[in-house]
């Protein structure tokens, strides 16, 4: 849902391994382009 992508961005939800690849496959892009570690 738009609330959950709202919540993965501001840091206020950490979604399961298992939504990250539904989200990569729907986005149609890799994991790490999804997500990176800021140092």
């Amino acid at each position: 849902s738009r609330q959950t992508i709202n919540s993965i961005e501001n840091n206020r939800f950490h979604p399961s391994i298992l939504l990250c690849l539904k989200l990569s496959k729907e986005l149609d892009c890799r994991l790490d382009d999804l997500f990176f570690l800021e140092s």
